[in-house]
């Protein structure tokens, strides 16, 4: 429990109701999960949502009402065998925007706070569990920008990858991590531009392998980023069907 509380400080804003939607229980044969995420905690992650078996999932079909950004979250039903979680952050998690130690890598530490960067006008969050690989927690955030904005947060982000290889830290209400390895990674997506980058996060002995994959849809900002819970110092990546399903929603609620 000490390790996963770890895990709050290192990626500070985003992957806590993740976290809370991968627990290793998997819902009883022929029943369903929450679709709106239960108040039981999931272990190892307290007051995180977690998966029940209460109530039938939703089909998925586009919201009405709302902002773009929350016609655009995910929502549980989009994706067979996740569970989604639109509850919020676990009460422990910090907030805010993490400071950087370094200029050059303060757009990978904005990232990791509670929305892509201070540009954002609306960030709607979800956690993202996988019911098919144990552990993998994954955060999904819709963000709406000018669309000049939504370019120039791409671009910084481009640079900050190139520049800050060696690592740095960030520090969010007293709280410190360092990330490690920056590197560049190939990912494909649909939007009009995107940046995938991999980094190791650590802190007070406990490390993290993150994948990190930032989409452009318009004026859209789309960030995605995934750990495994289970076996946090494994490689993760940013499931496939997770970016795809994400990204159609942005267009369907544009």
């Amino acid at each position: 429990m000490k390790a996963r509380a770890t895990l709050v400080a290192l990626v500070p804003a985003l992957l806590v109701a993740a976290v809370g939607c991968s627990s290793t229980d998997t819902p009883a044969k022929g029943e369903a999960p929450d679709p709106k995420g239960s108040s039981r905690p999931a272990s190892g992650a307290p007051g995180a949502p977690a998966p029940t078996a209460s109530a039938p999932a939703t089909t998925g079909t586009p919201k009405t009402g709302g902002t773009k950004a929350e016609r655009a979250a995910l929502e549980q039903g989009d994706l067979p065998g996740y569970q989604i979680s639109a509850q919020g952050k676990n009460p422990n998690a910090p907030d805010g925007q993490p400071q950087a130690d370094r200029k050059a890598c303060q757009p990978l530490a904005d990232v990791m706070g509670d929305k892509p960067d201070p540009a954002a006008r609306e960030t709607v969050n979800r956690g993202v569990g996988s019911q098919k690989q144990i552990g993998l927690a994954v955060s999904a955030s819709v963000s709406s920008y000018t669309e000049a904005d939504a370019k120039a947060l791409i671009s910084r982000l481009k640079a900050a990858v190139a520049a800050c290889a060696t690592g740095f830290s960030a520090t969010v209400e007293k709280q410190t991590g360092s990330y490690r390895d920056v590197r560049a990674a190939a990912y494909t997506t649909s939007g009009d531009e995107s940046v995938s980058w991999t980094t190791t996060a650590a802190a007070q002995g406990v490390s993290a392998r993150v994948h990190l994959v930032v989409v452009r849809e318009g004026d859209t900002v789309v960030r995605l980023m995934a750990l495994n819970v289970a076996a946090a110092e494994q490689k993760a990546l940013v499931p496939q069907e997770v970016a795809d399903k994400q990204l159609e929603k942005v267009r369907l609620a544009g």
